[in-house]
């Protein structure tokens, strides 16, 4: 008897020459035996009741279907990490590294993995808001009323601080432009975004144009 493994099989007795380790490996106990009966009986009884291709290839076909993917960039940092979001019905469903970005090749920081997430939380703010001068609390408002608000505080601050033109010498040389104003892009903005960026700070005047990467 062995207390560990139960009743061994018997073989041939103690020193004759087929007492050698049995090439075909350890002894099986009995133990061992009722365990994979158990499991192979187990497995027989369900792939007879669940035809497993069928299942992997529904749920396969259920993950991926009515899904768009599109291509952006990480929010964070100047890096411009690539990232994929999924979505389904217009609800953005995961959000993970472009493994064909040659920036980070699919991987992302602890910052740019926590972008699903903040995404997806409840405490996260999905209107405007607006706090008066000198008031202690938040309103919520419109889009169209926070754009309405922007434009007229930019146009306002654009009018009034206006430098049409400036003394070089003895003369009035034009300038056409205001210090009252600053314009900074951001590491998640494309070339053709960033192109018309610049274009709309020179047209308002400013000449303060930054860039996050910089910063």
């Amino acid at each position: 008897m062995d207390g560990t493994y139960g009743t061994r099989f018997h073989g041939p007795p103690p020193g004759t020459a087929a007492e050698q380790p049995d090439p075909r490996g350890a002894p099986v106990s009995r133990r061992d035996l009722l365990r994979l009966s158990a499991f192979g009986g187990a497995g027989f009884a369900l792939g007879g009741i669940v035809d497993l291709p069928a299942a992997r290839s529904a749920a396969r076909e259920l993950k991926l279907a009515n899904i768009t993917e599109f291509t952006t960039a990480c929010n964070f940092c100047s890096c411009g990490c690539g990232m994929i979001a999924a979505v389904r019905d217009g609800k953005l469903i995961a959000l993970e590294g472009d493994y064909d970005h040659i920036v980070n090749r699919g991987s992302l920081c602890v910052k740019g993995m926590s972008l699903y997430p903040t995404h997806t939380s409840p405490r996260r703010n999905q209107v405007p808001r607006y706090r008066a001068p000198g008031s202690d609390k938040w309103e919520e408002i419109t889009w169209k009323d926070a754009a309405e608000r922007v434009a007229r505080k930019i146009k306002q601050v654009r009018d009034e601080n206006w430098i049409a033109t400036e003394k070089s010498g003895d003369q009035d040389v034009p300038v056409n432009r205001t210090d009252a104003m600053a314009f900074l892009g951001g590491a998640q903005n494309t070339n053709e975004e960033c192109y018309l960026f610049q274009k709309a700070a020179r047209l308002l005047g400013c000449v303060f144009v930054e860039h996050q990467a910089r910063l």
